[in-house]
């Protein structure tokens, strides 16, 4: 436990953390761009044009085959960074968690007010008639899912080339504008407009949790460079 990490949480009671890849890599989800992470596997396509809207709509099979393949975790468990941030909502600490992972597991551990920037694999629409569908029904069909009204089920995840939800932003905007401490955790802060959220930040406080350097380093007044598990674990 971090005591002048703890020092600043206890002294505030508008928390938001923002949070990336690195927060789910200790529930056993690879990230994308460490050296053993997604990008740096072999795949007949980059990852990164794989998981792209265009790519999507040309080659819907190879999409579904990754997509199964890497981005589907079912089996994966809440850490102690999302059991954590989940206890410090219900503490009334933390106001809201922003994301981009797109595993559901800060919900699974509790936690009530959780912003998707990019979408959630939990969910999923048919593309013509948009009738909801569980993970499952994408994790057991074979190449391209089909709704029963013939159009593409699709996850409700943010591609490449794909805006982000308007309205997600907006409430993570307002979140920010409003937090006293800024916990910025598990994210190389490389994706953008994601990323560029953080401008939004009024507060003094802000605390960078991360195994490599970011570019949120400058304005941290406080930088652990530690696996964020282990940091916010009690």
């Amino acid at each position: 436990m971090n005591p002048f990490l703890e020092e600043r949480i206890a002294k505030s009671n508008n928390i938001v953390f923002f949070g990336g890849a690195g927060v789910s890599t200790e529930s056993g989800i690879p990230d994308f761009r460490s050296v053993d992470g997604l990008y740096q596997q072999q795949w007949k396509y980059p990852p990164e044009q794989i998981i792209s809207h265009s790519f999507f709509v040309k080659n819907p099979e190879e999409f579904y085959r990754f997509y199964r393949a890497k981005l589907i975790v079912t089996d994966a468990k809440p850490n102690a960074a999302h059991l954590r941030l989940a206890k410090l909502e219900q503490q009334g600490k933390l106001r809201a968690v922003i994301t981009q992972n797109i595993d559901g597991l800060h919900q699974a551990a509790g936690s009530c007010n959780v912003l998707e920037l990019h979408g959630s694999i939990l969910r999923n629409y048919c593309t013509k008639c948009h009738k909801f569908y569980p993970v499952e029904f994408i994790a057991q069909s074979q190449g391209v899912p089909y709704c029963e009204c013939g159009g593409i089920v699709k996850p409700d995840v943010v591609l490449y080339e794909e805006p982000l939800n308007q309205t997600v932003v907006n409430r993570a905007v307002q979140a920010l504008q409003q937090a006293d401490l800024l916990i910025v955790g598990g994210t190389s802060l490389v994706v953008y407009p994601a990323a560029g959220l953080l401008q939004y930040y009024r507060g003094k406080e802000v605390v960078v949790i991360n195994k490599t350097p970011t570019p949120a380093d400058t304005m941290a007044t406080l930088l652990i460079q530690e696996p964020i598990g282990q940091v916010l674990s009690e």
